[in-house]
């Protein structure tokens, strides 16, 4: 009978050197402590801060192009800033181009302006440039681009405007100051106005 329990107890121990059975899995430990109180994330005003960040850049990015543009030369009166924009462009591209920008085409509505944009003409070595006038809604109605008409101030070129070609609409300036009607599809530099924003 002992022989038969020293078997029984060799099979179990096995042979020596041997790994052993896997133990048991040890029991579940306590929960953890009650964590801290959480926080409001006003996410949307944080979203919104970040939007406008992007936007400024944006703008930031848009008139840091604006002023390498003019480096070349600006001229301004107490309200407005002009620009002579040195790309061959025909008259409602040139519209285009200024509103881009944030103007429009310059009306010179006085002889002071109208002297500025002829000596901003003569500075940069030019001939003529479009201005934002036109008569092409109704002929020899000319108006400004802003729609208000030709009243008070004109510089027209002795014999202008004479609608030489019966499709001259539109107008230049030459850096003698005075105008003319020419056709509109003409491709000439432009100069545009900005207003200045008041702080």
């Amino acid at each position: 009978m002992g022989d038969s329990g020293d078997q029984g107890l060799i099979g179990k121990i096995g042979p020596i050197g041997g790994k052993g059975d896997k133990g048991y899995t040890g029991l579940p430990g306590l929960a953890g402590g009650k964590g801290k109180t959480g926080s409001f994330c006003d996410c949307g005003r944080y979203r919104k801060v970040v939007g406008q960040m992007d936007v400024n850049v944006a703008r930031l990015k848009s008139s840091l192009k604006f002023v390498k543009n003019v480096i070349a030369g600006i001229r301004e009166t107490d309200e407005k800033f002009y620009y002579i924009v040195k790309e061959e462009r025909n008259y409602r591209d040139a519209l285009t181009q200024c509103r881009i920008r944030g103007g429009t085409l310059a009306m010179p509505k006085d002889q002071a302006t109208n002297t500025l944009i002829a000596d901003y003409i003569l500075d940069m070595g030019l001939f003529r440039v479009f201005i934002g006038i036109n008569d092409i809604e109704k002929e020899k109605q000319f108006m400004y681009t802003d729609n208000t008409p030709l009243q008070i101030y004109s510089s027209w070129r002795d014999g202008e405007p004479n609608d030489a070609s019966g499709y001259e609409d539109c107008v230049e300036m030459l850096s003698t100051g005075v105008w003319n009607d020419v056709e509109c599809h003409l491709t000439i530099y432009f100069v545009c106005e900005f207003l200045k924003t008041k702080t």
